[in-house]
């Protein structure tokens, strides 16, 4: 699992950035509805198939997207953080989807009612300018993460990961095995202890008993493929204002 954040001696709404952008009377009409949940690490927010009635707001806690097959394996698809919420089929148009969501880092997020975003979302004012530009964002990290996967080395796909997962962490420390990270990718657990060997013989992450600590950052993006940049870039193109904040 992942490193447990310390609690924060205040939570607000304005932590999510979706919801810190939001113009004021939007948030008049929103916020006293948003309801502060703690979430756990391994908490099933909603399994696949399964009909869900509100959408999460990560403050600072970590969702993984995991697609289920048939026999069981998974594999994740995206992550959100801070910068997004889980649960975009409830304003497409939808109440369920194919992927499961678990915390992969405890912490905070504001819980809210499917009925009352969808509410807000058909008064096509700027929360559904926003969550659909999120959408887009969000589809993104799922085609290349798929892409990703299928043209690129293991040890690629182990700076993705770490760099997206730091992207959305409050520090640079994280808790998680071996098998779970190879879990997570879709890969034998043996491509992983080698990807891990090497960042760390290269000095640019600490990595021992499942607890991960990156040392280097701008070698780290150097190790990575094209994929986690071009995640990053659309999430800044598309909200601009979401990211900087």
């Amino acid at each position: 699992m992942w490193t447990v954040p310390a609690i924060p001696a205040k939570q607000t709404p304005r932590l999510s950035r979706l919801l810190a952008v939001l113009p004021e009377a939007e948030c008049e009409r929103l916020f006293p509805h948003l309801e502060l949940v703690q979430l756990t690490a391994g908490q099933v927010l909603y399994e696949s198939r399964m009909r869900f009635q509100h959408v999460y707001f990560p403050t600072d806690s970590v969702v993984s997207l995991l697609y289920l097959m048939e026999d069981g394996a998974s594999a994740e698809i995206a992550v959100v953080g801070k910068e997004g919420l889980v649960g975009i089929a409830l304003f497409m148009g939808g109440d369920t989807t194919p992927s499961r969501a678990v915390v992969r880092s405890a912490g905070y997020a504001y819980r809210l009612s499917g009925t009352l975003l969808r509410k807000e979302f058909s008064r096509s004012g700027a929360l559904q300018n926003l969550l659909l530009r999120y959408t887009q964002a969000l589809l993104t990290q799922m085609a290349q993460t798929q892409a990703c996967s299928r043209h690129h080395s293991i040890d690629q796909q182990f700076c993705r990961w770490l760099l997206l997962s730091l992207d959305r962490l409050p520090s640079s420390k994280m808790k998680m095995t071996q098998d779970e990270i190879a879990n997570l990718l879709g890969v034998r657990r043996e491509g992983v202890t080698v990807a891990a060997g090497r960042l760390q013989k290269a000095g640019l992450i600490e990595y021992a008993r499942g607890r991960i600590t990156v040392l280097d950052r701008p070698r780290l993006e150097k190790q990575a493929c094209e994929c986690y940049f071009v995640v990053k870039r659309e999430f800044d193109r598309l909200l601009p204002d979401v990211m900087a904040s």
